[in-house]
């Protein structure tokens, strides 16, 4: 074996080695999507409004649709003036795929804050039928300004920071949770008005 023939068998097993490193990573990654978000096909949302609890709040199960794919979230609801009122303030830490839905019940621009809350977050305002209208991203700890809906929306979902993003959420797509106005696909639905 001469020495031109050495070098493009160390050349080849480097490849073969970066190659291999390449789809390891990507196994891993996937594998790690897939058990935090549990993928799904399903269409529609599901019609179990069963409590779990999640670190000791009771939680639901939401989905959010976007281009990428359907992800899993658990979400506690606010859904008293206390809970409403309180919201997400004091709270140091939420699991990655958590959130708190606010439902305010009708259409109207929505005003929102951070007094007292350390995590930063991405509000989420949506339409009575689960629509992304507006996002706010990586909002700024423990600050008194407003952020608002820009536009009518009626309900806020708050998540932790920089989640959007990786999700690749967009205005337009959707929320899947049976407080929406959604029938058996919110989607269709809206088409058809």
């Amino acid at each position: 074996m001469n020495l031109f023939q050495e070098r493009r068998i160390i050349k080849y097993k480097s490849i073969s080695l970066n190659a291999c490193c390449t789809f390891i990573v990507l196994f891993v990654v996937f594998t790690f999507l897939s058990f935090t978000f549990n993928f799904s096909g399903s269409q529609a949302a599901e019609k179990n409004t069963s409590k779990i609890t999640i670190e000791g709040y009771e939680s639901e199960l939401i989905y959010i649709k976007t281009a990428q794919g359907r992800f899993k979230f658990t979400a506690e609801i606010a859904d008293t003036p206390k809970k409403t009122q309180s919201g997400l303030m004091f709270r140091e830490s939420m699991p990655f795929n958590h959130g708190m839905l606010f439902d305010f019940h009708e259409e109207k621009e929505v005003f929102m804050w951070m007094k007292n809350t350390p995590l930063s977050l991405d509000m989420v305002f949506l339409s009575p039928m689960g629509r992304v209208v507006n996002i706010e991203n990586n909002t700024t700890p423990f600050s008194q300004n407003i952020i608002t809906s820009k536009v009518l929306a009626s309900s806020v979902f708050e998540i932790n920071a920089g989640t959007s993003k990786l999700i690749g959420l967009k205005i337009g797509d959707l929320l899947e949770h049976h407080s929406f106005d959604q029938g058996n696909d919110g989607y269709l639905k809206e088409k058809a008005n």
